[in-house]
């Protein structure tokens, strides 16, 4: 004849362990997912979204004026990680055109630093500095007599 074992009986013990291991697991989790989130928050957007939607007519004024002016630019980089800034209208480049950029690490990570640029072959500016490896949002003024256009790019 063969014993068969019992079963063991389910008690508060197993109930409690149960739970409070759960609950481990969640906190656990939430507290990693928290601390990512918090180390790789550049910062913030606007210092008061109040005061910036104050300017928001503004702004699409002087994104309508911009869109009138009708210039095209690319911005690439090159082997030496310089920027290749193309400003174009209608196809042929602008004379005349200045450029003032700064570039962000993507996340803030870094201090913004200034870009200048000088004159290239077919038109175009390259920055006199290169940029380090990485991702950079590049926040750039194109400037031609009175007229002015903001643009940003992500570069990497």
């Amino acid at each position: 004849m063969t014993d068969t074992p019992t079963p063991r009986r389910f008690t508060g013990r197993h109930m409690t362990t149960i739970l409070v291991a759960f609950f481990a697991v969640v906190i656990a989790v939430n507290v990693t997912m928290a601390r990512f989130a918090m180390s790789t928050f550049g910062g913030k957007v606007v210092e008061n979204s109040y005061v910036a939607s104050q300017n928001y007519n503004r702004w699409l004024e002087r994104a309508d004026a911009q869109a009138r002016l009708g210039w095209d630019t690319g911005v690439t980089l090159d082997a030496g990680r310089h920027v290749l800034l193309t400003i174009r209208k209608e196809g042929r480049s602008l004379e005349g055109v200045r450029a003032s950029a700064t570039v962000n690490h993507a996340v803030g990570r870094t201090a913004p630093v200034a870009l200048r640029f000088e004159p290239a072959a077919d038109g175009r500016l390259r920055s006199v500095e290169p940029l380090a490896v990485g991702r950079w949002r590049l926040d750039l003024i194109v400037r031609r007599g009175a007229d002015e256009a903001r643009y940003r790019e992500d570069l990497r």
